[in-house]
C-alpha cells in the first residue's frame, strides 16, 4: 500500500495545500465550489500543471504524465467509449499498459463480476443504465491496478434509486486503496471515508476523522452539510463562548484559557422553541426571527436568526402546526448548556 501526499502552491488559483492521505485509507474532500478541489485533482492526477508536489509512496509523479501515475479518476461521467463493449471498456486500460488481449479481457472479466455486471459484457455503452454505467467505469479504473484512486463526485449524476447500491459498492471495491473522494454529499464521506478535509478559498480549514467533522465541526462549511449548529467566539474561561450577541453556556471539550477562539456546536433536535421566554434549567435562551421552515427528514426544520447567528431547530410537523409557525415569526430558543459541546476553532 502506498500513501499520498500533496503539497501545493497555486498563486494564480490561490490555492496554498498541503495534505497527507495514509496508505489504504480514504480522504472525503468538501467545500464549497471554488475552494480548490478541482485543483487538487489536477494535481494528483496529472490533467493540468499544478505548482508543487505530489508524492505516492515517497516517489514525486510531478514530471510523470497521466496514464503513467496509475491514480485514475472517477467522475460523475463514466466516460465510456461508445464504440467498445461493456467488456471491451474495462479491458481498455490493461491494454494500454501492456496486457496481451486475452490478459487484459481475463481481468476485465474478474472485475465486472466484483462490481456485478458481468452479464452486461457484451453490451455497447450507449445501452446501460447510470448506474450500471458507473459501475462499468468503477470496474475499468480497477482493472488497471491503481496505486490510488481519485473519485470526483461519482455519485451526483445518479438517480436516488442507484446511488445506494453503488456507494455500497464503491466502500466494498475501495478497501485497502488509497483514495481521495470529492463530495458535496456528507453521507458520502460518512459510508466511504475514513477522515474528511474541508477546503474554503484554497486553503485547508479542517483535517479531521470523519466521525469527529460531521458530530463536532469547527467551520461554518463542515456545521451546514452536517446540519449542526455552530457559534463562533472567544472562549469566556469557564466553557461559555463570548459573542458579540451574547455568551453561549456549554461543555468544554478541553480546558481552554480566557480570550482563545473557540466554537460551540449543538443538534438541531437539541433547541427547543416556543412563543414566549420559558423558564427552567436551560441556560442558553435567544429570541429570534424564523426566516424559513424546510422538511428534514421526518422533521420540519426552522431557520432562526438571532443575536448569536443563524440556528436551526428540528420539529414535528405537529408542533410546528400547533405553535403557527411561518417564516417571518418570532420564537424564542432554549438550549441546555449540557447539548453543547465547546472545543477550540
Amino acid at each position: 500500500m502506498t500513501g499520498l501526499s500533496v503539497s501545493l502552491q497555486d498563486a494564480e488559483r490561490d490555492v496554498v495545500l498541503d495534505l497527507d492521505v495514509p496508505a489504504g485509507s480514504t480522504l472525503a474532500v468538501l467545500g464549497p465550489n471554488g475552494a480548490g478541489k478541482s485543483t487538487l485533482l489536477a494535481a494528483v492526477a496529472g490533467t493540468r500543471p499544478v505548482p508543487g508536489s505530489v508524492r505516492l509512496g515517497g516517489h514525486e509523479l510531478q514530471a510523470l504524465p497521466p496514464h503513467r501515475r496509475r491514480v485514475p479518476l472517477l467522475s460523475q461521467d463514466p466516460l465510456l467509449l461508445p464504440h467498445l463493449t461493456v467488456l471491451d471498456n474495462v479491458a481498455f486500460g490493461p491494454r494500454s499498459a501492456g496486457a496481451s488481449r486475452h490478459d487484459a479481457r481475463d481481468r476485465a472479466r474478474r472485475w465486472l463480476e466484483r462490481t456485478e455486471v458481468a452479464h452486461l459484457g457484451d453490451r455497447r455503452a450507449t445501452d446501460l443504465s447510470g448506474g450500471q454505467a458507473q459501475r462499468v467505469a468503477i470496474a475499468r479504473a480497477l482493472a488497471t491496478e491503481p496505486a490510488a484512486m481519485l473519485l470526483d463526485e461519482p455519485l451526483s449524476a445518479l438517480d436516488v434509486d442507484a446511488r445506494p447500491a453503488v456507494r455500497h459498492l464503491l466502500g466494498e471495491v475501495l478497501a485497502g486503496i488509497t483514495t481521495i473522494v470529492v463530495t458535496h454529499d456528507i453521507v458520502d464521506a460518512v459510508l466511504l471515508a475514513d477522515d474528511a478535509a474541508v477546503l474554503v478559498g484554497g486553503r485547508l480549514v479542517e483535517h479531521r476523522p470523519v466521525r469527529d467533522l460531521v458530530t463536532a465541526p469547527r467551520s461554518p462549511f463542515a456545521a451546514r452539510i452536517s446540519g449542526v449548529n455552530l457559534v463562533t467566539g472567544r472562549s469566556d474561561g469557564s466553557g461559555g463562548v463570548e459573542t458579540d450577541g451574547g455568551t453561549v453556556a456549554g461543555l468544554p471539550a478541553e480546558a481552554v484559557a480566557k480570550g482563545v477562539a473557540v466554537v460551540a456546536t449543538f443538534r438541531p433536535e437539541d433547541v427547543a422553541v416556543a412563543l414566549a421566554p420559558t423558564g427552567g434549567s436551560p441556560r442558553n435562551a435567544f429570541g429570534g426571527t424564523v426566516t424559513a421552515v424546510e422538511p428534514a427528514g421526518s422533521a420540519l426544520r426552522l431557520r432562526v436568526t438571532t443575536p448569536v447567528g443563524m440556528l436551526l431547530a428540528d420539529l414535528t410537523p405537529g408542533a410546528v402546526a400547533d405553535l403557527r409557525i411561518a417564516p417571518g415569526a418570532e420564537v424564542h430558543l432554549a438550549v441546555k448548556a449540557t447539548a453543547v459541546q465547546v472545543q477550540p476553532a
